[in-house]
């Protein structure tokens, strides 16, 4: 019995560290988020008003672009990798 016991142990220990390297990874994950939503607010307050206009987007949008990247409701990012264009550009 003590046998099983001592082959158990290594086995819930190895789980706890994967869960703990998973939550750090977690935590990793936003921090990186967060810094490049700052960046990318940054980058957009820094253009002028004329340079927003040309992307799309006006100043009183930047927090939400910034907060909503991954969000993409021109289809730029699709049409610039070749997928799903409309029928009359092909």
């Amino acid at each position: 019995m003590t046998m099983i016991q001592g082959t158990m142990w290594p086995e819930r220990a190895s789980v706890s560290i994967r869960h703990v390297h998973s939550l750090i990874r977690k935590c990793w994950d936003v921090l990186q988020a967060r810094r490049d939503r700052r960046r990318l607010r940054g980058t957009l307050s820094g253009l002028s008003d004329r340079e927003l206009m040309d992307i799309g987007t006006t100043r009183g949008e930047i927090d939400y672009v910034a907060s909503n990247c991954d969000l993409d409701p021109r289809n730029i990012v699709r049409h610039s990798r070749g997928a799903a264009r409309p029928t009359s550009l092909r």
